[in-house]
């Protein structure tokens, strides 16, 4: 993965990741394309190297939606004062 400046050692911008459910669905492919072998040793490495990135932001933006969440969880519980009550 190339950052827009060209160099590949730069992060791309966090607008520029792929969102989760893209990320996911590319990771799936790569995992196929794996398993299914006939692959040079280097083109595996890449692929595995693609796939660990993507697993990363899948991650990253979960953790996002957990924070999101639970900030929201907190808001209503101050709101309200009952924090099992349904939304």
């Amino acid at each position: 993965m190339t950052a827009p400046d060209g160099d590949p050692a730069t992060p791309r911008p966090r607008a520029a990741r792929p969102a989760y459910e893209q990320a996911r669905d590319e990771l799936t492919e790569l995992v196929k394309r794996l398993e299914a072998g006939g692959l040079t040793l280097e083109q595996s490495l890449e692929l595995w190297e693609r796939g660990e990135r993507l697993a990363a932001i899948c991650a990253e933006r979960l953790e996002g939606a957990r924070a999101r969440l639970a900030a929201a969880m907190a808001q209503r519980t101050d709101e309200d004062g009952d924090p099992t009550a349904p939304f």
